[in-house]
């Protein structure tokens, strides 16, 4: 038997499926104290004004952990709003990036951040880092290390005239 919504709030609940699978398994997180430290100790380091990125690189799949400390924001809720937003950009970011176990360290310029900034900033540490693949110019020009299309002709040489 069907159940049937409590509220117009959980009619628009979606249940997972294999095309919508779950975000943030146990096993893409850094939780352990001493993972944090041999992040933190042997990892490269990345900042920016709102987020510090510390990666270090092995062959396990891609692993998050996030500190964000009361001199961020003094209320969890803000707190949570920033993990959750970064959270939800490593999920989406994830089938992408490198190995290795990810630690952001959010600063106190991150709590006036809205959340599409807060992800726009961890992506490009993400990229800076190297952990993320650069991504392709967008132009009309053909990248510099590649031939030239056929149908573009290669400069010709003028031809000289005699001096008078």
């Amino acid at each position: 038997m069907p159940q049937t919504p409590v509220s117009g709030e959980d009619a628009g609940v979606v249940a997972l499926t294999p095309s919508r699978p779950a975000g943030f398994p146990p096993a893409a997180r850094v939780r352990a104290k001493a993972e944090f430290t041999r992040v933190f100790d042997g990892g490269r380091r990345t900042a920016e004004p709102r987020l510090a990125l510390h990666w270090l690189a092995d062959a396990a799949p891609p692993r998050l952990g996030l500190a964000v400390s009361r001199k961020v924001d003094p209320n969890a809720v803000g707190r949570n709003r920033i993990k959750r937003a970064l959270r939800e950009s490593f999920r989406r970011l994830r089938p992408q990036l490198r190995g290795g176990a990810y630690v952001v360290v959010a600063r106190s310029t991150a709590a006036q951040a809205d959340n599409r900034t807060l992800q726009a900033a961890f992506e490009q540490l993400l990229t800076r880092a190297g952990a993320l693949p650069l991504p392709a110019a967008a132009g009309t020009m053909p990248p510099a290390d590649s031939p030239a299309s056929p149908d573009v002709a290669a400069p010709q040489a003028r031809p000289e005239t005699p001096a008078q």
